[in-house]
């Protein structure tokens, strides 16, 4: 099974996100692809991500950050993309028909990560570059250890491997390192995005993400610090960076200073928390919130570009979590605008030399013939592809 119907398994459910009327009509009517096309799809870019990009068990199983690759440039990816690429692969891996095939290459992308994890002097977590002796190591930022932490889930949802789930349970830890207890700050509270003493931001990604880590850790254990947690985190997000249903700002500065920059994913993470905090509490709070996020967040990411210009990756977020609420609360809205974006994604965004999508320098919009392609918007749209694929109707 893919995402979808794992997290369904255990009462969760997930999303799909928006795109405007009249070019995502463009796209070409992405609701009527079925599911099989949408699975070749994600097979196919999952080759050509491999084909280009992957660096082969002789590197480890590592990934470049870009091709074709520069002289200045790391030889290696960052995490953030790895996380996306063992994301893709753990989605591959639960298709339905095709789903054995990948199970090996997601076993080894769990241990690629790995390579990642610095147990440092007390305060250990995922570097955002590879430390020595592949690396010259990076610092610990807690949205990457979020995200790594819900991967290990969902690969503990699939193969049912323990230790999937305690080095989720390991990032959970990590993450709460980041919650600033300090009253006298604006808006109390909040996630740290780095580990670092010169931090001075709390951010919407942080604290909705290691929220969302927190809730699907309690519904799977009913663990009561994991419950705590995940209210507390879900709580300051939805009280100190809440700008209208389903919009959230980008983070809070020491100083209260609000960056008001919006993304999908933001509104994702908050939407999949809430569903996942109704599913293990019953509190109908939740479930009523997260449908209110998905409306408002939907009613202005549908509108002109928008959607089109956010970053493929943090549409992949919203998506899913889209998808966590559609399995509570249907809506065909949540499909329909996932499909119209993959749809005209695959279309205008997808070099057929290569079968890579190039997007411009923010990782959305128009295609970019000359781009440098991403390990981490090439991830995203086969989790894109692949969510579709699990979750026809």
């Amino acid at each position: 099974m893919m995402k979808t119907p794992v997290r369904a398994a255990l009462a969760l459910a997930v999303l799909c996100g928006g795109l405007s009327a009249g070019p995502a009509a463009a796209g070409g009517g992405g609701a009527e692809t079925d599911a099989s096309t949408w699975a070749h799809r994600a097979e196919t870019s999952y080759r050509s991500l491999q084909q280009h990009l992957y660096q082969g068990p002789e590197q480890h199983g590592l990934y470049l950050e870009k091709t074709p690759r520069t002289q200045e440039e790391n030889e290696h990816s960052y995490i953030w993309p790895l996380r996306e690429a063992a994301a893709a692969t753990v989605d591959l891996a639960e298709l339905p028909e095709a789903g054995a095939h990948y199970k090996q290459d997601a076993a080894e992308r769990f241990s690629t990560l790995r390579l990642y994890f610095n147990p440092r002097d007390g305060r250990p977590g995922y570097d955002s570059y590879l430390p020595a002796p592949l690396g010259q190591g990076g610092d610990v930022f807690y949205d990457d250890n979020a995200v790594v932490g819900l991967t290990f889930l969902d690969q503990y949802r699939s193969t049912g491997d323990e230790l999937h789930l305690r080095r989720a349970a390991e990032t959970f830890d990590v993450v709460g390192r980041g919650w600033d207890d300090d009253p006298a700050k604006p808006c109390p509270g909040g996630m740290h995005w780095v580990d670092s003493p010169d931090n001075y931001m709390r951010a919407a990604n942080v604290t909705g993400l290691s929220a969302q880590l927190a809730a699907e850790l309690y519904a799977i254990e009913g663990d009561e610090r994991y419950l705590a947690s995940a209210e507390k985190w879900y709580e300051w997000n939805w009280s100190c960076l809440r700008r209208s249903p389903g919009l959230y700002d980008n983070s809070r500065d020491d100083d209260g200073t609000v960056n008001e920059t919006l993304w999908t994913y933001n509104s994702g993470a908050m939407i999949g928390t809430a569903t996942t905090l109704y599913s293990a509490t019953g509190d109908r709070t939740y479930l009523d919130r997260a449908v209110e996020d998905a409306a408002g967040s939907l009613a202005y990411w549908k509108q002109g570009e928008r959607l089109h210009d956010q970053p493929a990756i943090f549409n992949a977020f919203y998506f899913d979590n889209l998808r966590i609420l559609d399995e509570v609360r249907p809506a065909p809205d949540y499909r329909t605008t996932a499909a119209a974006y993959a749809e005209r994604t695959w279309k205008e965004n997808r070099t057929p030399a290569d079968g890579l999508f190039r997007f411009q320098p923010s990782g959305g919009g128009d295609h970019a013939p000359e781009a440098q392609a991403e390990t981490l918007h090439q991830s995203a749209m086969i989790q894109i592809f692949a969510g579709l694929a699990a979750d026809p109707s």
